[in-house]
């Protein structure tokens, strides 16, 4: 390190294995890195814990401590985690110590800086989540193939304004596009229906995590 430049810190909220229950590593064996902190709040939001609190650690303990679970995937998330700069250096050493690595981020926040290595989960916010005007469109425009799209959608309004994002920016020609209803506000049957019906070129997602553990932290 560079005279006079001290290490990186973060605030995490707790780091822990599990299955990844979204996206298309969903079953996978993961190590979770949870951040602390989120610009945002979305109505229906379920990681209002990571908001605040969470303890400073340096990069190289982080490190050791996902090293410890002895996985290959790690997934980065909070919160919103592209809210602490030290991130990105976090997202790059965790790739050049052999992990294959996803960011679970809002949408809100410029993804531009990410190392191309890692696998970028990014939020679309429909009307539902409160938090629609915080998208940030620019980052479409920078996906490719080995990034994912994520809409949680809590009614048909939000089904309906998902159909036009996709059809507007081409979101499926892009990379993957996931939509997931809102636990205990959209029943699953009704959106698979609608996917099936409208022929949507998208992958229907239930949060493994909750029908496996409920509303358990660190599983």
């Amino acid at each position: 390190m560079p005279f006079g430049q001290t290490a990186p810190t973060l605030r995490v909220t707790e780091i822990f294995a599990s299955l990844q229950g979204e996206s298309t590593r969903v079953g996978l064996p993961t190590v979770f890195v949870r951040l602390t902190g989120c610009p945002l709040r979305c109505l229906w939001c379920d990681t209002d814990y990571a908001f605040r609190g969470g303890e400073t650690l340096g990069l190289q303990a982080i490190l050791d401590d996902v090293s410890a679970h002895a996985l290959h995937y790690v997934c980065v998330t909070g919160g919103e985690p592209l809210s602490q700069p030290a991130c990105l250096a976090l997202l790059t050493a965790l790739c050049e110590a052999g992990h294959s690595v996803s960011l679970e981020t809002s949408g809100a926040l410029d993804i531009g800086g990410v190392d191309p290595r890692v696998s970028r989960i990014v939020d679309l916010k429909p009307p539902g989540s409160g938090e629609a005007g915080r998208n940030r469109i620019e980052n479409i425009a920078l996906l490719n193939a080995h990034d994912e799209i994520k809409i949680v959608l809590a009614d048909e309004a939000d089904y309906q304004w998902a159909r036009q994002q996709i059809a507007a920016h081409r979101l499926a020609e892009r990379c993957p596009v996931l939509l997931s209803p809102v636990t205990n506000r959209l029943d699953p049957t009704r959106l698979a229906e609608w996917i099936v019906r409208d022929r949507l070129p998208v992958r229907f997602q239930l949060q493994l995590h909750k029908l496996l553990w409920k509303e358990a932290r660190g599983r």
